[in-house]
């Protein structure tokens, strides 16, 4: 998990926009959603983690701690009820609502990948440290 704590910015994105439209997002949004290019920021206070994502489109915040539930509204607005564990190295945020998807990140070859995933749709995400 230290290695996942840092600033991390977006340079590849692979089907994001099918993992979109997968989840209800419109076709507009998708659009945007598609040109963004978001900046992570992952931290640690004790046994809270936070992640900020930034981008022109939106910005989010969550802070949980692993293994506890905890409501979160994603970027494109749905309401899910979230938990996010640690498999290993994998930062593992499962987030269950009308439709529900799961985030994997973990560091490949010095990178953040984000393993993004609803219905039977997968986008890699891959991040560089800033």
């Amino acid at each position: 998990m230290a290695g996942l704590e840092g600033k991390w910015k977006l340079i590849d994105s692979k089907n994001f926009e099918e993992y979109m439209k997968a989840v209800g997002v419109g076709a507009v949004m998708r659009k945007l959603g598609a040109t963004a290019k978001p900046s992570q920021e992952i931290s640690r206070d004790g046994d809270k983690f936070t992640i900020k994502t930034k981008s022109a489109v939106k910005n989010t915040e969550i802070t949980f701690t692993l293994g506890q539930e905890f409501e979160e509204t994603t970027a494109d607005g749905r309401k899910v009820k979230s938990v996010v564990t640690l498999d290993g190295d994998k930062l593992v945020h499962s987030q269950k609502g009308d439709i529900d998807s799961t985030i994997t990140r973990e560091i490949i070859d010095g990178n953040m990948v984000m393993y993004v995933s609803a219905k039977d749709v997968t986008c890699t995400r891959t991040y560089a440290r800033e």
